[in-house]
């Protein structure tokens, strides 16, 4: 077997890509994707208009709550395995080789569950447009800006006390 030499940018190894798993969610929120695994290949190669994010999703794990984004546009693309995409217009099962978009605007909250016996891997891509606001379908959660930083919110405005993005707790 031949020895495969060692990519250097611009390409990448997504192995060599440390993951990420679960969600900076409020704690009351994380359990449906506390085993998600993302791997920001996009910010590994520089890339700063859109990001892409390679995410494994467990059997019984969610990629996110149901939301949807007011100025980002999102694809999805099934490399393995198999999930159920919910959106507001009832449920479809996407397998390997299909898509999924979801234009920037549209409230039409969505996610992608694994209620498959075996892992699924996706393909993650969003835009980085800035002033990105979220809506949460289900769940008593949104995002915002204030004082210029993107926090967690719930619907009547009132902050939860994780910042976005970082590894704080959360203790509501």
């Amino acid at each position: 077997m031949e020895e495969r030499k060692p990519l250097r940018a611009p390409a990448l190894d997504p192995a060599t890509v440390e993951p990420r798993i679960g969600s900076d969610y409020p704690i009351r929120f994380r359990a449906l994707v506390a085993s998600r695994e993302r791997r920001a290949l996009g910010d590994a190669l520089g890339l700063t208009n859109f990001g892409v994010n390679l995410m494994r999703l467990p059997p019984g794990c969610a990629s996110s709550q149901r939301h949807w984004h007011s100025r980002q546009d999102e694809f999805v693309y099934v490399m393995a395995g198999e999930v159920v995409l919910v959106t507001d217009g009832g449920e479809q099962i996407l397998g390997a080789g299909m898509a999924a978009g979801f234009p920037a605007g549209k409230p039409d909250g969505h996610h992608l569950v694994n209620r498959s016996t075996r892992d699924a891997l996706l393909l993650e891509v969003g835009d980085r447009t800035a002033g990105d606001e979220v809506d949460y379908s289900d769940i008593d959660m949104m995002v915002r800006w204030v004082d210029g930083e993107e926090r967690y919110l719930r619907k009547d405005g009132e902050t939860y006390l994780a910042r976005i993005r970082t590894d704080e707790p959360d203790p509501v």
